[in-house]
């Protein structure tokens, strides 16, 4: 039997650490089973991290440096926007540095953090928070398998353990 190795369609299960400024900002061990699983090739995951990724085993580890521009991209100055104060619901509180999830009018949320406060609006980042920012990641490559038809089908990894969506 061959090896495993990563490539396009299979389903790799992915234990990491992600640094940022050398601080550790999140890590695989937040989620349950303490590994996540993408389709390689679909971009599911950060450009810069999953095109390293080819050719690595079942137990292969990666330290990996991932610039700005294959990661979230780099800051965006058209992403800075002035919004009226009373768009806001009371449930955010209106100073520096909060973050809150901004909707989309079609549907898409994604976080914001106010960078400014005026009389009568607030300005607003849009920027992802690791736009311009290097990451680092620790990875280790804990399983991959074939994706199933229906996996590649839909465009993501199925629990094999649940029943029904």
């Amino acid at each position: 039997m061959s090896e495993s190795l990563v490539k396009d369609n299979a389903v790799v299960s992915m234990s990491y650490v992600l640094t940022v400024d050398g601080e550790v900002i999140d890590s695989s061990e937040n989620i349950e089973g303490e590994a996540i699983a993408f389709i390689q090739g679909l971009g599911q995951i950060i450009p810069g991290l999953e095109k390293v990724l080819y050719g690595m085993k079942i137990g292969d580890s990666k330290q990996v440096k991932v610039k700005a521009g294959e990661a979230y991209g780099e800051i965006d100055q058209e992403a800075f926007v002035w919004v009226p104060r009373e768009d806001f619901p009371e449930t955010i509180p209106l100073e520096v540095g909060t973050v809150f999830e901004m909707r989309e009018e079609n549907g898409d949320t994604h976080l914001a953090r106010i960078t400014e406060l005026g009389e009568e609006q607030v300005h607003v980042d849009l920027n992802h928070p690791l736009a311009g920012k290097e990451l680092s990641f620790d990875v280790k490559v804990v399983e991959i398998r074939d994706a199933t038809s229906e996996e590649l089908e839909h465009g993501h990894v199925h629990d094999h353990g649940a029943h029904g969506h």
